[in-house]
């Protein structure tokens, strides 16, 4: 399949405008293709040649303006329009297309659970021609008006209101003027909730066999939906562009979630069959966040180009957070930013493949290179980066320099330059030379503490001097926090006792300030972490951090604090033995669920299993058990269940015996609670599978007991953990040789497969992995190739020889970018991983 290049994005958009699609599309058809048939209305400007995209499983015909053309003349997923006279003109296509077990396209789902289909597409990027034709590049907006014909029983939702006309038949109301990327059709025994908001239709949606679990959340999702909606018309001086307000949580779905105008579709993951933290609850809700953020900045005001996309995901991103702190009972989001999101916006800035937040055009030629800043970057370190700006500019003319953006290019599109104009237009601050600096470049800042006596002596008595020293190039507003030791007491370690709390603007003038007083016992930068950098403590501070890290007060603080901590272990500074006693010293007294959960990720899934040496990794596992068991033991009141929830969730994950765990699974519970749902039995199971406790008839009952679709994954996870060469062997044909296989059942799979302590069993598939997943993707698509990449590559092999196999691979011209890409970064974290391992400390 060809991909669309910026030069031809821009040469067809000179050539044409597109003023209307109307669409209909027959989904009763049969289980492996579905009819579309697409009327596009559109002026040349000019006489000339031009394509649009189609990807069909059959072309039946095409005509203009009432002439048929040949269908023969399809090249790949271009149709040629050749011969175009200035003027109006309208396009004719009808086609069969295939439905997608990927996530792309018309996703075609079967719920083990009851046997009832649903359909959903995903038409980011490129994928709108993979359902009906189109002239598919961001900046043609147009109307769209489509038509649905769906089995008797079926809800068919869409981007406006659908109404049912009888027999099957649905109509959607057309949209205003959108990009064909946004267009969103969903179809199936939908269960529904619905009410009105602001004289809107809002209205939640998800699979039959989860309507209890969305039942039970409904008034939840609601309540944050319309929080969030009020307090973003508080913000935004234009009103939602759209009829109504839908969100579907839907199965199989790659991302976590799109923002389509009207109907936002998320994956149904989100629908909880199990317990959850509030945590994660809060996660939830900031992606409910984030998606109607979009309906302005994505929406109602689109990039022109995809090298815009962190205009996108950067300004979701950070009004997502921002917005649910403001508008719910979820107030330390920013917490959870810190410890959970942020570090994925370090590393990526840390890799070969980094990219400034806002890349120069000509670094994304097309789309298949834009795929690839799909990132923490463009996430993460780009919402940073406008906490950032409005810590500079003040949030008063950063949103009157938003609220001018959306009244010059709605319903339209824009560019970095667009948006930094209508910024500037609100304020006396140099907004240009500022994006110059944050948005052009790349890579992560260092700021480094140099807390020490002055040179000279001050009239006020005792006194002490900060100095910053800054490793890049980026200007950095930020807050300093200083702590004494206090004569008081708490639970856990001696206490802290905040002192003092400054500005200060980085780069200085270059002289060191000098504060009154004695030296603080710890030195905090970026206090409320305001900006984008690695931070490092002086070493007094440091030695204050890790002993007393619990009795610092702020969460936020605390998440710093741990972020440094982290940064330092990465980067061969901190032993990672200091950071899990760090650990298992302070969460047994750590008030704050998000850094609970942030710390043992880290620690189980990065130190203990890529960071320690073999030898080492067993007394790494035990200190998380025991850490687990204390947090355990702590909960047992019953007044802190997310905690012990994470708690049991990690000591499973950690456990290198299955005593307690056949305990568990067997009686049903855990000794004093919780009782085992679906989700904590797959998951004892997966870890009795790797530790060879458990076996194919034991897992097939448990399938029995938990026919859905996520008890089918569950036991895909693990039948590939099972340590034995004929449960490998089958794995690996189903991941690499079934091209039936779905996204979800196929990421499955890959997590159980490479398991820790399975060596001999897995070494000569280390090999194998760069040929197949090379083949694979080539096959099926970049949603493959990227589950391929994430889930299935060898991360387990931490040795130099795995990173040679994988360097080598890396030259294979076979490779499409997307696997590439993924392979490259892997790579460089093995390689990081073999330099911690390998660094004295």
């Amino acid at each position: 399949m060809s991909v669309l290049t910026r030069d031809e994005a821009q040469t067809r958009a000179q050539i044409i405008d597109v003023e209307r699609y109307a669409i209909a599309l027959d989904l009763t058809t049969g289980e492996e293709t579905f009819d579309s048939r697409a009327a596009i209305r559109f002026t040349a400007h000019a006489a000339g040649d031009t394509f649009v995209e189609v990807k069909p499983a059959t072309l039946r015909s095409i005509a203009l303006d009432g002439q048929p053309l040949d269908p023969a003349l399809l090249d790949g997923n271009r149709y040629p329009l050749t011969g175009l006279t200035p003027g109006p003109h309208e396009l004719h296509v009808d086609a069969a297309m295939s439905y997608s077990r990927t996530g792309e396209g018309m996703h075609r789902f079967t719920d083990p659970a009851d046997g009832e289909t649903y359909l959903y597409t995903q038409l980011f990027m490129e994928d709108v021609q993979r359902v009906f034709a189109a002239f598919d590049q961001p900046d043609l907006k147009s109307v769209f008006a489509i038509d649905v014909t769906a089995p008797e029983g079926w809800t068919v939702l869409g981007n406006g209101v659908a109404t049912r006309t009888g027999d099957g038949r649905w109509t959607i109301a057309p949209t205003p003027l959108i990009s064909t990327y946004l267009v969103a059709v969903a179809a199936g025994p939908w269960h529904s909730v619905t009410t009105e908001h602001a004289g809107l239709p809002f209205g939640l949606h998800c699979r039959r066999s989860l309507a209890p679990y969305l039942d039970a959340d409904a008034d939840e999702i609601l309540g944050i939906t319309r929080a969030c909606f009020d307090r973003y018309h508080e913000k935004f001086d234009e009103p939602y562009p759209f009829d109504s307000y839908d969100q579907a949580f839907v199965p199989e779905f790659n991302a976590g979630a799109m923002e389509n105008p009207g109907l936002v579709t998320f994956r149904d993951e989100f629908i909880y069959r199990s317990a959850v933290t509030d945590t994660e609850r809060q996660t939830r809700a900031m992606v409910v966040s984030h998606e109607m953020a979009h309906m302005w900045f994505g929406d109602l005001v689109t990039l022109s180009w995809w090298d815009d996309i962190w205009l996108n995901e950067s300004f979701a991103e950070y009004m997502g957070y921002q917005t649910l702190t403001e508008a719910t009972r979820f107030t330390d989001t920013w917490v959870d930013f810190g410890v959970a999101r942020k570090g994925w916006g370090y590393d990526a800035d840390q890799r070969p493949s980094t990219h400034p937040v806002a890349p120069d055009p000509d670094a994304v030629p097309d789309t298949a290179s834009a795929l690839l800043n799909f990132d923490g970057i463009s996430y993460a370190k780009g919402a940073s980066a406008l906490r950032q700006l409005v810590a500079w500019l003040g949030e008063k003319d950063f949103l009157t320099g938003i609220n001018t953006h959306f009244a010059r290019h709605k319903f339209a599109n824009a560019t970095l330059a667009d948006f930094i104009d209508n910024l500037a237009s609100a304020t006396d601050r140099d907004v240009h030379a500022w994006a110059e600096q944050w948005l052009r470049t790349t890579g992560v800042d260092t700021l480094t503490a140099d807390v020490h006596e002055p040179t000279a002596p001050t009239e006020a008595g005792q006194s002490w001097a900060l100095a910053v020293d800054r490793a890049g190039s980026r200007p950095h507003r930020i807050t300093v926090s200083t702590f004494d030791h206090a004569l008081n007491t708490q639970a856990g370690p001696g206490h802290l006792a905040p002192r003092d709390r400054f500005a200060l603007d980085i780069p200085g003038d270059g002289t060191p300030l000098v504060r009154s007083g004695r030296r603080p016992a710890l030195v905090v930068l970026n206090d409320g972490d305001l900006t984008y950098a690695k931070i490092r403590l002086d070493a007094a501070s440091w030695d204050t951090a890790l002993t007393h890290l619990s009795a610092i007060p702020d969460a936020l603080t605390r998440a710093v604090i741990w972020n440094a901590a982290r940064d330092t272990v990465r980067d061969g500074e901190l032993d990672p033995a200091r950071y899990l006693t760090a650990a298992r010293t302070h969460l047994p007294y750590e008030s704050d669920l998000a850094l609970v959960q942030g710390v043992l990720s880290f620690a189980g899934g990065q130190i203990a299993a890529r960071y320690v040496i073999p030898e080492a990794r067993p007394a790494a596992l035990a200190t998380l058990t025991s850490l687990c068991r204390d947090l355990i033991r702590r909960t047992e009141d019953g007044s802190h269940p997310g905690l012990r929830l994470t708690a049991v969730r990690h000591f499973i994950d950690a456990a290198t015996q299955p005593d307690t765990l056949q305990s568990w699974l067997t009686e049903g519970t855990v000794h004093g609670g919780p009782e085992l749902d679906p989700e904590l039995r797959w998951r004892i199971l997966t870890r009795l599978a790797a530790l060879g406790a458990t076996d194919e008839a034991t897992i097939d009952a448990e399938l029995a007991a938990d026919p859905s679709a996520t008890g089918r994954e569950g036991a895909a996870r693990c039948r590939a953990a099972l340590p034995t060469p004929e449960a490998k062997a089958a794995a690996w044909h189903t991941m690499f040789g079934d091209d039936t296989l779905s996204n979800y059942l196929f990421t499955a799979t890959a997590q159980g497969f490479w398991q820790a302590g399975q060596d001999e069993l897995l070494s000569a598939y280390v090999d194998r992995f760069y040929p197949d997943a090379t083949a694979l993707a080539a096959r099926r698509g970049p949603a493959i190739a990227e589950a391929a990449g994430r889930y299935a590559f060898p991360a387990y092999a931490i040795d130099p020889e795995s990173l040679a196999t994988g360097t080598r691979a890396l030259k294979d011209p076979a490779l499409i970018p997307a696997l590439r890409r993924k392979l490259a970064d892997q790579l460089d974290d093995l390689r990081r991983a073999l330099a911690v391992r390998t660094t004295e400390h």
